[in-house]
């Protein structure tokens, strides 16, 4: 037998006009942002008091119809298998549910679609805005999009011939990595980069280049390995850099997933980390504090990218240009990975 009270009755528009002594057009009026509203600050900021007070939520279907918004948005990720794409899947969610909107997202790899694909189902009505992780998005798509009117963004996808987009300073996030492993000692300093022609992989080898240049080093093109972001790409990578003839005393991997498969790859070959090599990479997860050993970082603002991007497609023209960099918060996580090579000990 349940001994819970009687469920409580949801608030409602004249319920909040009551309490706010207003008539509920000026309630409906100010919950959908209508721009026409005028009203004076006192009473704005009763309604709002009443709002709180009831925990009065718009019905999501209702305001639908009269506002001709789904209040959803979409976000397209390659898959689901890289841990990266949770903390920006969270921080889009968190930014969405403020404003009560529901956010649905789909993987390319997952579903066997292309983003072309995903997008001919999504962009007829059924969400507010995208956002896509994905460079091979077709300009003939971008056009169609533009032409209904539905905002679209990409993450984390920068560079010439994009107008649409919020990205991660990912240059400055691998000068941090090398400038750490510079700090302590390493000249001989590799790189697993991530896949040839995207746009990350792009500008985390830039960043690292520019650091051993302004450390007084020379790039080496043999010591840079192009892997997919995985824990087998990861591992790959780290085997033919580790079986060189003049292997590296420091690795700089693009990903925390590639890195996994780095730090596993030196294990089996008996390469002890750091003691032989030092190992750091691009974001930090949880796990990362649990791996052996333990991995040292750069931390990126992933939940803060999600959220940014839910901001600038609610918020944003839908023909308007979109070029921006989150530069912060970028901070280094020093664990045990890394160390100074042993002809400095």
């Amino acid at each position: 037998m349940s001994t819970s009270g009687p469920k409580r009755r949801r608030s409602t528009i004249a319920d909040v006009a009551a309490l706010a002594k207003v008539d509920r057009s000026v309630v409906s009026r100010l919950v959908n942002d209508d721009p026409r509203l005028t009203i004076r600050d006192s009473t704005r900021q009763r309604v709002l008091d009443a709002i709180a007070m009831l925990e009065y939520r718009p019905h999501a279907a209702a305001r639908s119809l009269r506002t001709a918004r789904t209040q959803t948005l979409g976000l397209l990720i390659p898959d689901f298998a890289n841990p990266v794409y949770a903390e920006i899947i969270m921080g889009a969610e968190q930014a969405a549910a403020k404003v009560g909107g529901v956010l649905v997202t789909g993987s390319v790899r997952g579903a066997g679609m292309t983003p072309d694909s995903y997008l001919e189902l999504l962009g007829h009505g059924r969400v507010d805005g995208l956002a896509l992780v994905t460079d091979a998005m077709s300009t003939q798509t971008q056009t169609e999009l533009d032409r209904v009117g539905l905002p679209w963004l990409l993450l984390n996808q920068a560079g010439a011939g994009k107008r649409r987009y919020v990205a991660l300073d990912d240059q400055k996030a691998a000068a941090l990595a090398v400038t750490h492993l510079v700090g302590l000692g390493h000249e001989r300093i590799a790189h697993i980069a991530g896949p040839r022609g995207v746009d990350t992989a792009r500008r985390r080898r830039n960043g690292y280049v520019a650091a051993l240049r302004r450390a007084g080093l020379s790039p080496d093109q043999d010591l840079v390995v192009a892997a997919e972001y995985s824990v087998a790409g990861g591992a790959e990578a780290m085997r033919q850099l580790l079986r060189s003839p003049s292997p590296p005393t420091a690795v700089f991997v693009g990903t925390v997933a590639s890195a996994v498969g780095a730090l596993h790859a030196a294990y089996q070959m008996s390469v002890a980390v750091p003691d032989q090599v030092s190992v750091i990479a691009v974001h930090d997860l949880d796990l990362a504090a649990s791996l052996v050993p333990p991995l040292t970082t750069v931390r990126m603002p992933l939940q803060l990218l999600g959220a940014r991007a839910v901001e600038l497609l609610l918020n944003e023209s839908p023909s308007a240009e979109i070029r921006e960099v989150v530069s912060d918060p970028i901070e280094l996580i020093v664990r045990e990975s890394t160390a100074p090579p042993r002809s400095r000990r």
